[in-house]
């Protein structure tokens, strides 16, 4: 009988409850609050390679690359703009063969009749690692962007 009313008090105390419920929630607000903030360096890269892209059609448009000095004075503007390495970074010239769909590797690829056009095919190259792989979700990201720009 004399434990009857300590169960009554024990039922009625609530000052631990606070404390369990946020052992419960806190690695759960953590593992959320981690997933953004690592969508949000991932969808940064992203937009950083989609600029420095942008910015090399830009420099294209503006002054078409003659030689393969240009071009590679393109691929150190790239490669500044994006802070990538230089093998991270790719430029191609293609051709169109008349009214062709398919781009083509060399000019002697085209009949002497059609009429070519010249093409500058830019890809950028690159990864991140977000930080849950290391607890085994996901992994590893590769980024692989192309843009093809008419020069002539």
């Amino acid at each position: 009988m004399a434990r009857t009313p300590f169960w009554r008090h024990l039922h009625r105390d609530q000052r631990g409850t606070a404390v369990i419920e946020t052992a419960f929630v806190l690695p759960i607000l953590c593992m959320l609050s981690l997933g953004a903030f690592e969508v949000s360096l991932i969808v940064a890269r992203h937009s950083e390679l989609r600029s420095a892209l942008s910015e090399s059609v830009a420099v294209i448009l503006a002054s078409a690359p003659q030689d393969q000095a240009e071009i590679d004075t393109l691929e150190q503007i790239i490669e500044a703009s994006a802070s990538l390495a230089p093998e991270k970074v790719t430029t191609t010239r293609r051709y169109r063969c008349g009214t062709d769909m398919v781009l083509v590797a060399a000019k002697a690829n085209c009949s002497t009749s059609a009429t070519v056009s010249s093409y500058l095919q830019i890809t950028v190259s690159d990864g991140y690692t977000p930080r849950w792989t290391s607890f085994g979700i996901g992994k590893p990201l590769n980024f692989e962007l192309t843009r093809t720009v008419q020069i002539g």
